[in-house]
């Protein structure tokens, strides 16, 4: 067994039993490692200390059940492993700025630490061929368009603290709220039948340390609308990275972040760059759509 699939095998453990007191030693002795070895590996694969990994993914599991007005805080609290309301409410504050009890108030977005995938680092696949992982379904192909594409939306100005690395940092979820906004408005666009969704970030007239996220739908070449933004995807090849995931929510949360972290690797194991943008296309804007792509602008390296 690799030391990776050791530490994989604690990580697991650890989703299992997030409800419950977790010893450091007895995770140690789930891996087969020393303990001064397990917590040093673990640290430099999952980029966090054990303890606080842990105290981040039970941040998550509470996330999702503070969305049910019927459960108690305190109730939660204690189902994911904190010994009592202060200890949450603390940990809560710390990672998203605001308590439990605001959040029940006023639901927004959050970005959480989501349980690492270490095979990912470790797996190279070939173009065109379909790869599945720990509920992740990618494949790698290429795609050229002749023409460029229009998409009409909305945009915001996102803060880069709080929102990267994808699937490590937290706070609120921004490019979440701007497509809120999207969701509010689309009905207003003048979209073409059958057309795609695309969300995609780049740099734009912003301050430094931010960046610009626009959320939008495809419409006919030359459209006008003064109510909206503008964003084209331009005409060239690109590196295409599909993947599917169990539901919508999986889709565009954790198997995303997976999705843009392994293709970051993928294109530098295939001596590829990309440009400053990597729009994300949705096929299915139904709560029922589990597919998307990330269109990636690559070129050979120098």
């Amino acid at each position: 067994m690799h030391a990776w699939e050791a530490v994989q095998r604690t990580l697991n453990f650890i989703e299992i039993n997030i409800s419950e007191e977790i010893d450091i030693e007895q995770l140690a002795k789930e891996s087969a490692l020393s303990l001064f070895y397990y917590q040093r590996l673990f640290s430099r694969l999952v980029k966090k200390p054990v303890r606080e990994y842990i105290k981040l993914r039970r941040l998550a599991c509470a996330c999702k059940l503070l969305a049910d007005k019927q459960h108690r805080i305190l109730d939660i609290a204690l189902d994911c492993g904190f010994g009592n309301h202060e200890t949450f409410t603390r940990a809560f504050k710390e990672a998203y700025k605001m308590t439990p009890e605001e959040y029940r108030r006023q639901p927004v977005m959050l970005n959480q630490f989501d349980k690492p995938d270490l095979l990912l680092n470790y797996t190279m696949i070939d173009e065109g061929i379909p790869f599945i992982s720990d509920g992740l379904v990618l494949e790698f192909n290429r795609k050229t368009i002749l023409q460029p594409i229009l998409f009409v939306g909305v945009t915001g100005i996102i803060p880069i603290e709080g929102q990267m690395p994808l699937g490590e940092a937290t706070g609120v979820d921004m490019p979440g709220e701007v497509w809120r906004k999207f969701h509010q408005e689309k009905q207003l666009i003048p979209r073409i039948r059958g057309g795609r969704e695309l969300g995609v970030a780049y740099l734009g007239d912003v301050p430094e340390g931010y960046f610009t996220y626009f959320a939008g739908a495809e419409v006919a070449p030359g459209t006008e609308d003064t109510r909206f933004v503008k964003w084209e995807l331009p005409a060239r090849e690109y590196i295409v990275c599909g993947f599917e995931a169990e539901n919508f929510d999986q889709l565009v949360t954790v198997a995303l972040n997976k999705a843009v972290k392994y293709s970051g690797l993928w294109l530098e194991k295939h001596g590829l760059t990309m440009d400053a943008y990597s729009p994300e296309i949705y096929y299915d804007n139904s709560p029922e759509g589990s597919y998307m792509e990330l269109w990636m602008p690559a070129s050979e390296k120098c």
